[in-house]
């Protein structure tokens, strides 16, 4: 039986109580993108989970029109890389395109687009950055070889409970493409996802109010 290896550990003593991804993330395959290998991207938008979490990057998608202010300061505060929501449902069109160019400037890793999305806006996005199109994925029905052909190189599948049989279903079509899904709340959630097909997850982190109740609990029994 192989031996594990011990992998080294260094915390700060101020900076020790971090947000861990769950360990089962680590089993996927990850996507290289420009040399650098990620598989777990923490779905945030919270400049303190950010500088206080241990993913590999930031999947920065919010429910409101993108904001270059918003994304130039995520961008500014992580050290770790930004995929940034630039619409493609709400926001679409000739904005998308600038806001695709705008955060590619600012220094994002890759844009995240929503489902909605046409295919030629899609295509006008892939056509105008040097940076990975990630195109969002709701339904099992989508079409994928379209949405590839227009550009995106990253499929994102969200899709609640379903995400891990829409995970599989693209798998066993498209065996190489690079799939980002959302690997729910628990350890095994996430691992069905990886084993349906997935080469990197999301993760959504709980609120900085829910993390910061068993901290206040803390500080009232020491009180």
């Amino acid at each position: 039986m192989k031996e594990e290896k011990i992998v080294p550990s260094i915390q700060s003593s101020l900076r020790h109580n971090i947000l861990n991804m769950p360990k089962e993330i680590y089993k996927a395959s990850g996507i290289v993108i420009n040399g650098r290998r990620l598989k777990s991207f923490v779905f945030t938008t919270d400049l303190a989970i950010i500088r206080n979490c241990d993913a590999d990057a930031v999947f920065a998608v919010y429910p409101f029109t993108p904001q270059q202010a918003i994304s130039d300061a995520i961008i500014k505060c992580s050290y770790i890389p930004v995929f940034c929501g630039v619409g493609g449902g709400t926001t679409k069109g000739v904005r998308t395109l600038t806001l695709a160019k705008d955060v590619e400037a600012q220094g994002a890793m890759g844009v995240v687009l929503n489902a909605p999305v046409s295919n030629d806006n899609l295509f006008a996005v892939a056509k105008v950055i040097d940076i990975p199109v990630i195109i969002t994925v709701t339904s099992k029905d989508t079409n994928i070889q379209e949405r590839l052909d227009f550009g995106a190189s990253i499929i994102n599948v969200a899709c609640a409970q379903e995400t891990p049989e829409v995970v599989a279903h693209i798998r066993e079509h498209f065996p190489d493409i690079p799939i980002i899904a959302s690997g729910g709340k628990t350890g095994r959630s996430v691992k069905r996802t990886i084993d349906a097909g997935a080469n990197a997850i999301t993760y959504t982190p709980p609120s900085t109010a829910e993390l910061f109740k068993s901290l206040m609990e803390k500080y009232r029994e020491d009180d």
